[in-house]
């Protein structure tokens, strides 16, 4: 779950920065100058697309641990005594059932089932939630939680421009964030399960501590208020250094994603998908008594010749890139889909991708053909993700 961005992929070409009236800064800016990163604009927002090379930060969150800055992400308050209420009718799944501090990933979805955003939903009270969507549909899904919160008795508050997230990915994230300086837990840490979330404290501040994460690895998110963020991420780096800790930007994030088989908002999801074209009909709760947005277009589902996601690997190095056109065959004239997100996978050694294809072609192990910049590419469907980390 993250907003749609230009293609960060390490060959790609970075756009264009976005003009000084419009661009935002993280509150985590300072250090990321200081770590020497390149910066990308992304939903509006300059953020570090890179420190040191791609593959690099790529591999040490496989292999070691790496830091993410995710303050550009949008963090909506809902609160109230119809909190859970509101929630199973604003979104795909129902949240009214989740647990204190429990996590859960769900879709916003407009009337005709299409997908507004993904999004991650924390029960942070018995009639509070914490709503994280992704930055780039910031204002869409703001706007689509104040509407349908009209009927209901609940607040709904946007904590974005106060509300820092930081993120700590892979095998030695455990060890960082328990050796960080100034960080309390509220809990054991340790026995923290996956999408469960504790409260904390750094500097004064509150921290919710979330084990949740976009890599495919495991991890920790950190939310707290943007005047101790600075003082946090230094912190995690020290407490980071012995246990391979780098920091992290957006173009390593984005392969760790796509080899996990993650969806990307603007690539695989849009407002004219039906989650079920994205193999995400189990996050469509139809069997909640609700009626919720969506609803009846969810049930009537896509069209049978619709195309569905599926993955794609193939051999050699040139890798099938976002917009690249797929075939049936070597000679075929018209193309049968498009990938979506595509990438030389640094933990595989071969190019992976994301495509939609027609039902007939998404069959395990059908072959098809990528055009690779005017040559024809052999790649082979098969199940997502490509990756999962060993527990």
């Amino acid at each position: 779950m993250t907003s749609a961005s230009p293609d960060l992929t390490p060959s790609s070409n970075e756009p264009a920065p976005t003009s000084a009236a419009t661009e935002r800064f993280s509150p985590l800016h300072a250090a990321h100058v200081a770590a020497g990163a390149s910066f990308t604009d992304f939903a509006g927002w300059q953020m570090p697309v890179r420190y040191s090379s791609d593959l690099a930060e790529h591999h040490a969150v496989r292999k070691a641990a790496g830091l993410f800055d995710l303050s550009h992400m949008a963090e909506i308050r809902v609160s109230g005594p119809q909190a859970g209420e509101f929630l199973d009718h604003a979104l795909a799944g129902q949240l009214s059932v989740i647990d204190l501090m429990q996590a859960k990933y769900s879709l916003l979805l407009n009337s005709r089932g299409g997908i507004i955003d993904d999004l991650v939903v924390y029960r942070t009270g018995e009639t509070e939630f914490l709503v994280v969507a992704n930055a780039g549909n910031h204002d869409q899904a703001l706007d689509a939680l104040t509407a349908r919160a009209a009927r209901f008795d609940v607040t709904v508050t946007d904590e974005s421009d106060d509300t820092a997230l930081i993120a700590v990915q892979g095998p030695n994230a455990l060890a960082i964030v328990q050796a960080t300086a100034g960080l309390s837990v509220d809990g054991d840490l340790a026995g923290l399960r996956y999408y469960r979330s504790m409260t904390g404290g750094f500097a004064g501040s509150p921290v919710l501590i979330a084990r949740t994460g976009y890599t495919g690895e495991d991890g920790f998110e950190l939310y707290l208020p943007n005047a101790a963020a600075l003082a946090l991420w230094d912190a995690i780096v020290v407490a980071g250094a012995p246990h391979d800790l780098v920091p992290a930007g957006l173009a390593s994030r984005d392969t760790l994603r796509l080899e996990a088989g993650m969806p990307l908002y603007g690539h695989e999801l849009t407002t004219s998908t039906y989650p079920a074209q994205a193999g995400l009909g189990r996050v469509v709760n139809l069997a909640k008594p609700t009626d919720f947005v969506g609803r009846t277009a969810s049930e009537e589902g896509p069209a049978g010749d619709a195309p569905v996601l599926v993955g794609l690997v193939s051999a050699g190095k040139r890798a099938g890139r976002a917009g690249y056109q797929i075939f049936r065959s070597p000679d075929a004239t018209e193309a049968e889909g498009v990938i979506t997100s595509g990438a030389l996978s640094p933990t595989l050694g071969y190019p992976i991708a994301m495509a939609y294809l027609p039902p007939a072609l998404a069959r395990l192990d059908t072959e098809v053909f990528i055009d690779v910049r005017g040559t024809r590419a052999p790649a082979t469907v098969i199940a997502l993700p490509f990756y999962k980390r060993r527990k």
